[in-house]
Parts: structure tokens; C-alpha cells; sequence
């Protein structure tokens, strides 16, 4: 039998199961967001996700502000228009 010292195993179990317990959590918060959202302005989710993340990225992680983060914004707002533009 293989013996593991000091429970490592065990650390490792748990730690992907609570992994994966928030990962299904999150999946359910947001799919659930998304669909209360479709009856407001689509572009509010582009610009909480932007209002949350250049900051983060800037003071945080450090990083200068880039003309990509215009690019970005430019494709959250692309995305966000065809998940809730009108399917009549």
C-alpha cells in the first residue's frame, strides 16, 4: 500500500472538491443573473464587468492601462448585444 505522508491526498481531495462546489455555484449565480438581466439594458453587464476589471487590473495587478482594454470593452459590448438582442 502506498503511504502519504503528512495527508497531502487528502488536502488535495478537498480542495478540488470545493473547487468544483464553486464552480457549479457560480455557474448557476450567473446563468440565473443572465436571465434576470434580459428585461434590462444589455450594456449594463459590459460595464459592471469593465467598471470591475481595469481597476483590478490597474491597482492590483499592476498593469498600465493598454489600448486593449478599449478592444475588450468593444467585444464585451458585441457579446452582450447578440446574448440579448431580440429573437423575433
Amino acid at each position: 500500500m502506498i503511504q502519504d505522508p503528512g495527508g497531502k491526498s487528502e488536502i488535495i481531495y478537498r480542495a478540488g472538491l470545493l473547487l468544483v462546489g464553486s464552480n457549479v455555484f457560480m455557474t448557476f449565480a450567473w446563468y440565473a443573473h443572465l436571465r434576470n438581466l434580459a428585461d434590462r439594458p444589455w450594456w449594463i453587464a459590459a460595464v459592471i464587468t469593465l467598471a470591475v476589471f481595469v481597476p483590478f487590473a490597474v491597482l492590483y495587478m499592476r498593469e498600465p492601462i493598454k489600448l486593449d482594454y478599449l478592444w475588450a470593452a468593444l467585444c464585451l459590448v458585441g457579446a452582450a448585444y447578440f446574448v440579448f438582442r431580440s429573437h423575433s
